[in-house]
């Protein structure tokens, strides 16, 4: 009897023991690690994988044939810090104030009491962290000591590890922070930084524009503290070891990425790489200069491709390609004179950033907020080319999904389980999406309505139609990507059923 005993024993051991190993083996498959890559003003016809011939991205087109290209994804605005907003916290940004484009020293945007993308990675137990552009505001105010400890910050919200600058490229301070810290600072030359009034000595480029090696454009703010010959907006003082050169800065960040990459690679890290290419000031590396015969943009983007690519070769030989989920995207439409004179006009070449669609940053048009998007796990996600609805407000939900890992009630309220869209197994994304710009739009089932809007039909400044009207638009997305025809006029109970549903979403009914 004893015997028998001791027999079952080993059999409900070893049964036990093969289901802990699958078990293991389960959780181990649902738990990639995740590379978010996102883009800085990069548009839906930029990358020849979207059908551009006048430049080539093939690092970025290898990795499109490797996963889903996605024809109808979008960030949720036209602008920058509302959609990384979006991106972090699962929340529309237009349901806060204070999410508009941030100055440089603007103070923490994002909630850290709240569940927020690298947060929910946190919690699951990846290593997490942050490289390249925040432009989520630091601090608790505006008025702060960029000579200590700057935070609250990306760390604050769940990023373990951040090597970032604080905001745009164009914005002072031109500076690296590394968890709190500002990179290579001297305290004997603090930092000072203003928004409204001159500090310091240094020259700006309103005043001595012959010091320029970029020349600002008129009338749009690049033209105070002149940091590297380049006009910023802003004024800086101090500082001078620290500030960066914008020809290093792609290489710079492409090393913290890597490093993260390699030290973490027998654990399961989360990785948000924001880029900064193709934003102003475009002043890329010697090696991509007048290389793609578009001028300095084209050669930010060949700089862009060449940066993804790299990551995508260090993944293939640390051997963890097949377990690590790359997404692609951009965090809204593209503009080509937004601050300087680089010739991203004049070299333009028959070139359409934007492909077939209208408008373009800052624009309630299509071109605002469609952009890139492609997401590959190879082994994993069958090569294809989707047309699914997806948005980067919905990378919270999906990724809570694909990890197990569950979201608190109230956080993320906007950001809906997308995750069988982006795994490929299924052509259903969103049933219902907002895009944002001056006005906000509402998309369902291909009919778009855009909010009338006493807004300029037209950016003058960058060149780029706005997509606002007076009175009520609507176009049908399937028949007419381009909107080119406006059928409000001839479907005023469609325009009725959006524009309650909109009202209804934002709160109002």
């Amino acid at each position: 009897m004893k015997f028998r005993n001791l027999i079952a024993l080993g059999l409900i051991s070893i049964t036990f023991g093969v289901s802990a190993q699958n078990a293991s083996k389960k959780s181990t498959a649902v738990r990639p690690n995740i590379i978010v890559i996102c883009a800085d003003d990069l548009g839906y016809g930029d990358l020849s994988c979207y059908g551009a011939t006048k430049i080539q991205t093939p690092n970025l087109d290898k990795l499109a044939a490797s996963g889903i290209r996605f024809t109808d994804g979008h960030c949720t605005s036209a602008t920058c810090t509302p959609s990384r907003y979006a991106l972090m916290t699962g929340e529309y940004p237009w349901r806060k104030k204070g999410t508009g484009v941030l100055p440089g020293d603007a103070a923490l945007i994002v909630p850290t009491n709240k569940t927020t993308l690298p947060n929910l990675f946190q919690k699951a137990g990846y290593e997490t962290a942050i490289v390249g552009k925040w432009h989520l505001g630091l601090g608790t105010a505006v008025a702060k000591d960029w000579n200590g400890a700057v935070k609250p910050g990306p760390n604050e919200v769940g990023f373990g590890y951040s090597f970032i600058f604080p905001a745009t490229a164009d914005r002072v301070p031109t500076v690296f922070l590394e968890n709190h810290k500002v990179v290579a600072l001297d305290p004997k030359d603090p930092i000072t930084v203003d928004y409204t009034t001159k500090v310091g000595d240094d020259p700006t480029g309103k005043e001595h524009p012959e010091l320029l090696k970029l020349q600002s454009s008129p009338g749009q703010g690049h033209n105070n503290t002149i940091v590297n010959g380049i006009g910023r907006i802003g004024y800086m003082s101090g500082g001078k070891m620290a500030r960066w050169v914008d020809e290093e800065v792609s290489s710079t960040f492409l090393t913290k990425a890597q490093s993260f990459i390699e030290a973490h690679q027998k654990n399961p890290f989360f990785l948000y790489f924001a880029l900064t290419e193709p934003h102003v000031p475009r002043m890329p590396a010697t090696m991509f200069r007048d290389k793609s015969g578009l001028g300095l943009r084209g050669d930010a983007i060949l700089q862009l491709d060449y940066t993804v690519g790299e990551i995508m070769k260090q993944l293939k030989t640390l051997g963890i390609e097949k377990n690590t989920l790359i997404v692609f995207s951009s965090d809204n439409g593209p503009v080509l004179d937004d601050g300087y004179q680089d010739e991203a006009v004049t070299k333009l070449n028959g070139h359409t950033p934007a492909g077939k669609l209208r408008g373009g940053k800052y624009s309630s048009l299509e071109a605002g907020t469609r952009v890139p998007f492609i997401i590959s796990w190879p082994g994993t996600i069958k090569p294809k080319v989707s047309a699914a609805v997806v948005s980067q407000l919905d990378f919270l939900a999906s990724f809570s999904k694909l990890i197990g890992q569950p979201i608190p009630a109230g956080d993320g309220p906007d950001s809906e389980n997308t995750l069988d869209a982006f795994l490929g197994k299924s052509e259903k994304g969103r049933a219902i999406l907002i895009e944002h710009a001056s006005s906000l739009s509402i998309v369902k089932d291909g009919w778009k309505y855009i909010s009338p809007s006493d807004g300029p039909a037209y950016a003058r400044l960058v060149g780029i139609e706005t997509g606002n009207l007076k009175e009520a638009q609507l176009f049908n997305l399937k028949e007419d990507l381009s909107e080119q025809h406006n059928l409000a006029s001839k479907n005023p109970e469609k325009v009725k059923e959006l524009a309650e549903l909109l009202m209804s979403i934002r709160g109002e009914k």
